[in-house]
């Protein structure tokens, strides 16, 4: 944690690192885009694509849609609407110290792996969202990174989840990727992202419904980075 956030202290001058800050929930740190991250949150409560969730405290897990009724997918939206209060999408990366999150965010700098009370527009700490909730960070993860599919389950059921989830046989997806540049002979696509759906729920494989939808929408999306990525295409079940 110092040093990446050192990181972008050295290069916080430079527009290609200006959106780019160090997030820490909990145990975890990301890396995230500002703006990008405002964008998809607006997405996320407006609806724009529908999230499944795989209801983990059930034996055998359930397939749950975001439009159902159930306790755990309206706290997700809760957080989801408190990530869009840090993160304003009529903002910038400077609107975080401006908006009122001193009083809730710790934005600390790290030094000798302790908080100090100093602040820092490179290191926020979204730890409150996951405070008087029973929302889990597996869950909150999964939204995070975009997966079609969610793994949900309360903090008075990982022992339940854990069960549920290792005893059944999972179908793992992927995105890969190749770069633009020159590919060497032999060199084979990189995984993007991959997520794992239990096989008993994924019957269709790549051809369920959010399966194609997802991988639509991740073809619309490196098609704004052609600079950078050459192809993309899922692979591996």
């Amino acid at each position: 944690m110092p040093l990446l956030c050192s990181f972008f202290k050295i290069w916080q001058e430079s527009a290609i690192f200006e959106n780019l800050r160090v997030m820490l929930i909990e145990d975890m740190i990301y890396l995230i885009h500002v703006r990008g991250l405002a964008e998809y949150v607006k997405s996320s409560l407006n609806l724009e694509f529908e999230l499944f969730f795989v209801n983990l405290e059930e034996d055998p897990p359930k397939m749950v849609t975001q439009a159902e009724e159930s306790t755990l997918v309206t706290e997700l939206i809760r957080v989801q609407n408190l990530f869009s209060s840090f993160f304003p999408l009529n903002g910038n990366c400077n609107a975080l110290e401006s908006h009122q999150m001193q009083d809730r965010v710790a934005n600390a700098e790290f030094s000798d792996n302790k908080p100090s009370t100093s602040q820092s527009s490179e290191f926020i700490d979204l730890s409150c969202c996951m405070q008087n909730t029973e929302i889990t960070v597996p869950t909150l993860n999964g939204w995070l990174l975009g997966y079609p599919v969610v793994y949900l389950f309360s903090k008075q059921h990982i022992e339940d989840a854990i069960y549920n989830l290792s005893t059944k046989y999972l179908r793992i997806f992927q995105i890969l990727v190749s770069r633009n540049a020159s590919p060497k002979k032999g060199s084979q696509p990189e995984e993007l992202l991959s997520f794992s759906v239990p096989y008993e729920l994924s019957m269709g494989g790549s051809n369920e419904p959010w399966a194609v939808a997802f991988l639509a929408q991740m073809q619309t999306k490196s098609a704004k980075c052609k600079p950078t990525w050459r192809s993309l295409k899922d692979g591996g079940e």
